[in-house]
């Protein structure tokens, strides 16, 4: 029998911290105005003291979880796609697995940036459709926000913290996730890196390491340039390994990292706009958890309806980049949907 699989849950973690352009016009020389027009960013949701990215992470994996209605016992794999983990060991994924009760699971992270939630789905996609595992739980989460420049105002402003889950369970004779496509190009990682205090750097004497300010750093104009091309790329790949058109796409759901970038690429593909997916206004660029987020916020806004042909397209450091098409069919099982 042909084994496929199918999405079946859905789930967010996003801070309640919500802050405003007005209040980074108190931090940095910018304005509402500056960032509204260059970004489409209106509002992003910030982590306190108290919240970390486990803690996103599993409520989103709850959110996902009560959505396909799952005991969490049943799962058999958890990938946590994060840029940001809070600690280098143990794996944001083991954290979720002992918080949820996924006893029987087996968890692990991995690291492709704002690309990182199209390679976990890829590789959970995989273990599926091998027969190895029958549900495989997938989570973007980042949180950016203990990683930036306060007071550089080209960075500051694009980032939001959030975690977003998607639940993926064999379906046999059915294969829902019709194409997935992955690419990378490390000649251009410098683009857009978080350094590290790790060996990439010389050492003052023998014990003292040099002190290293771990703030992200963007060049905005190449990643722009690298961004109106990747997407049509991954598009048109996927589309073309599905057997379908990009016409034939019901909803292009892009990572959410600035609604120029967003709406250059629906001008170039010529995608109706009625046809796109964009929650950057609400929440800004939250990396490898923005497009679970998109589809959450999109589900919860009645915008994407059953049976629907989605393109989820995805772009970050690395360079990274990659699709995958899919077929909506998940329907909330609780009492009370989102």
């Amino acid at each position: 029998m042909l084994i496929g699989a199918r999405i079946t849950g859905v789930g967010a973690g996003i801070p309640k911290s919500v802050v405003t352009n007005y209040d980074l016009e108190k931090l940095v020389d910018t304005s509402d105005e500056w960032i509204r027009s260059r970004t489409g960013i209106i509002t992003r949701h910030i982590v306190q003291e108290n919240e970390s990215n486990a803690k996103l992470a599993i409520e989103s994996a709850i959110d996902a979880i009560g959505y396909a209605d799952v005991n969490p016992c049943d799962i058999d794999l958890i990938i946590v796609a994060t840029s940001t983990p809070d600690n280098l060991y143990p794996s944001t994924a083991c954290l979720v697995q002992g918080a949820i009760g996924a006893s029987n699971a087996a968890a692990f992270d991995l690291e492709a940036a704002c690309t990182g939630i199209i390679y976990a789905l890829t590789v959970g996609h995989q273990f599926i459709l091998t027969g190895t595992y029958k549900k495989v739980l997938v989570i973007g989460v980042d949180v950016h926000s203990r990683f930036l420049d306060w007071e550089d105002r080209n960075t500051c402003i694009l980032f939001g913290d959030g975690a977003g889950a998607l639940l993926l369970e064999q379906s046999p004779g059915d294969n829902e996730i019709l194409s997935t496509y992955l690419r990378s190009d490390g000649s251009r990682g410098h683009l857009i890196c978080i350094p590290n205090s790790n060996s990439s750097f010389p050492r003052e004497g023998i014990d003292q390491p040099v002190a290293v300010k771990r703030f992200l750093k963007m060049n905005g104009r190449a990643i722009y340039e690298f961004a109106i091309n990747a997407i049509p790329d991954a598009l048109n790949e996927a589309c073309q390994k599905a057997n379908i058109s990009v016409s034939d796409i019901d909803y292009l759901i892009p990572h959410q990292a600035n609604q120029r970038i967003i709406d250059s690429v629906a001008n170039k593909l010529k995608i109706e706009s009625h046809k796109l997916i964009s929650n950057v206004a609400e929440v800004g660029n939250t990396s490898a958890a923005s497009i679970p987020l998109a589809i959450w916020q999109a589900l919860k806004n009645n915008q994407i309806k059953t049976n629907s042909i989605c393109a989820l397209v995805g772009f970050g450091g690395g360079l990274t980049w990659g699709a995958s098409i899919i077929k909506w069919t998940a329907t909330d099982k609780r009492l009370n949907p989102i």
